[in-house]
């Protein structure tokens, strides 16, 4: 007989050896519906989609920093860090106002022009004004930089307004934005470091 490792519930046989390939452990229908840390599949894709948007930031705070500006960490998870899991659920217009705030704030090392950056990691590259996180968004100056497995491409949300999105063959690099002054040479250094990260997403 084969039993569930989380509830001892008795399972079958085809049970036992699908839930062993799959999820490394003998589990019930019930239980292959959570993760192996068991977290519901919802809850999983929120974490999951959380750590690749940090990677992305991540870069993007390196690739700045590595270029002189100074860059100030912004967004919701440190301004108010504690209110992060308790949004999760919420619908209000504070609560999308608060989960909307920009990534960072970075200034340029010569000029002090300031900028709002907002990173989005897309698998796909693509990115446009029917994105859902872009619903009422409030900050009209902001800049998104859009991170994907292969390039790492930008376009403000005035431009995002008018129409014009990042697709796989746009030529919206993060590299042709006069306002940066940014190295390509460096930014196909983090390219390089997007593809290496995220190859197997």
């Amino acid at each position: 007989m084969n039993y569930c490792t989380i509830c001892k519930k008795e399972i079958t046989e085809a049970e036992q050896i699908y839930s062993t390939k799959k999820y490394g452990k003998a589990l019930c229908r019930s239980h292959q519906n959570t993760t192996n840390n068991g977290l519901s599949k919802k809850e999983g894709r929120y974490k999951e989609g959380m750590i690749k948007g940090r990677i992305a930031e991540t870069l993007i705070e390196e690739l700045f920093l590595s270029l002189g500006y100074n860059v100030f960490r912004y967004g919701m998870e440190n301004t108010v860090p504690a209110i992060t899991k308790l949004l999760q659920d919420v619908n209000s217009e504070v609560a999308d106002t608060i989960r909307r705030m920009p990534d960072f704030v970075v200034q340029h090392p010569i000029r002090k022009d300031v900028y709002f950056i907002e990173v989005k990691f897309r698998k796909s590259g693509q990115f446009d004004i029917s994105d859902k996180s872009l619903y009422k968004y409030p900050y009209g100056n902001a800049y998104f930089v859009i991170v994907s497995k292969s390039h790492i491409k930008c376009i403000t949300y005035s431009e995002l307004k008018e129409g014009k999105k990042v697709t796989s063959k746009s030529m919206n690099y993060l590299g042709n934005r006069k306002e940066f002054d940014l190295d390509k040479e460096t930014i196909k250094q983090f390219c390089d470091f997007a593809v290496k990260f995220f190859s197997e997403v």
